[in-house]
């Protein structure tokens, strides 16, 4: 049984492209920020996909140039007292500080030490941000957002706050390409999310976002917040899609009588693109279906969020972009590769996937 719908009073993300105005205007346009570098960085290496934000520097350094992205994206949240009573925050990613666990090995300074940790990173940046003690941290590669969105939901239900903050954050660094090289999906190929191609890829993309939720405030509504985990193996998807379809087993109940378009994980990969695919047109027949990682990278732990930020100002503008940085032909009929008007739709179904079989999904409408 899923909680009532609750309420976003704000959200708002930076990607390579800018905020989340400048990154719909930019898919909408079909950019795509993806460029091929150095998978490590100075030290060389193969050429892969990597969409960085402005300022942050790709090998790790003390001044943390990340942390500034998040004092200007922090600038944006509405309200005061985060961390404090009744308004927690649930800080969301996969990555946190880790890149400078790789600057300490090659640079041999110990500073490195205390942002390599989730602990140590978010230490600094509920510091540098001013938040109170009621934070806590959350990390289930690619669902975490999802998984702080359901915390901070929950929260408020059981009336434990008045109002709760999820914010997220992943800085794409050698330590973390190198990781996704080793297993030969960030390779010299750009993603093409959902195309039926001979081989797969995926690009790494920087990624912050933030979401306010309410349980009465705001003009957007989130409900049928689902998590599945099919605990099946350390990467890999069960063959026949279980997974994939137990997540959104209830959702088509919570969409009866709307129509919705569906932003999906669709990182460029192919078994787990065709599975997810296949999953959300059984469950949603005729919804169109897209993916801008092809475009923005993949921002891991942060996806969820980060990508909600994009479908919210999609919804306002009424336009949703298609599946940028792919082409036909896709896994399913659904998948939309060119951008369509939102005026004869009600609701926008957000997907994520994780490694090991992790799932999440949740329906996004008008309050």
């Amino acid at each position: 049984m899923f909680a009532p719908p609750i309420h976003v009073a704000a959200c708002g993300a930076f990607t390579a492209h800018g905020d989340e105005l400048a990154t719909l205007d930019a898919l909408l346009g079909g950019r795509v920020a993806l460029q091929a570098r150095p998978v490590l960085g100075t030290a060389g290496g193969d050429l892969v996909p990597i969409a960085l934000i402005n300022g942050h520097d790709y090998d790790e350094t003390l001044s943390a140039g990340w942390l500034d992205i998040l004092q200007k994206l922090a600038s944006r949240i509405p309200g005061e007292g985060w961390g404090g009573p009744r308004k927690p925050v649930f800080v969301t990613g996969s990555n946190y500080g880790v890149g400078h666990l790789l600057a300490y090995r090659r640079h041999g300074d110990s500073a490195h030490l205390d942002l390599g940790t989730p602990h140590g990173c978010v230490a600094r940046v509920a510091a540098a941000l001013g938040w109170g003690p009621d934070v806590t941290t959350i990390s289930h590669a690619c669902v975490s957002a999802h998984i702080g969105l359901l915390q901070a939901t929950r929260m408020l239900h059981a009336g434990l706050a008045d109002e709760a903050l999820v914010f997220s954050f992943d800085f794409i660094t050698a330590f973390v390409a190198g990781g996704f090289h080793s297993l030969k999906i960030l390779n010299a190929d750009f993603p093409e999310p959902y195309r039926d191609r001979p081989t797969g890829s995926i690009g790494l993309g920087d990624g912050a976002a933030f979401a306010v939720l309410t349980r009465d405030r705001g003009d957007v509504v989130l409900e049928g917040q689902a998590l599945h985990n099919e605990m099946h193996h350390f990467t890999a998807n069960r063959a026949d899609g279980a997974g994939f379809a137990d997540c959104l087993a209830g959702l088509p109940a919570v969409a009866a009588g709307r129509r919705v378009w569906i932003k999906g994980h669709g990182t460029g990969t192919l078994e787990a693109g065709r599975l997810e695919a296949q999953a959300l047109a059984k469950a949603f027949p005729g919804a169109p279906l897209v993916s801008w990682k092809g475009s923005l990278g993949h921002t891991l732990g942060s996806c969820g969020l980060v990508e909600l930020a994009v479908a919210l100002a999609a919804m306002r503008r009424g336009r949703a972009p298609g599946t940028v940085g792919s082409a036909a032909p896709g896994f399913t009929p659904e998948v939309a590769f060119d951008g369509f008007d939102l005026a004869g739709f009600d609701a926008v179904v957000c997907t994520a996937n994780a490694f090991g079989g992790a799932h999440a999904a949740f329906l996004a409408r008008h309050a």
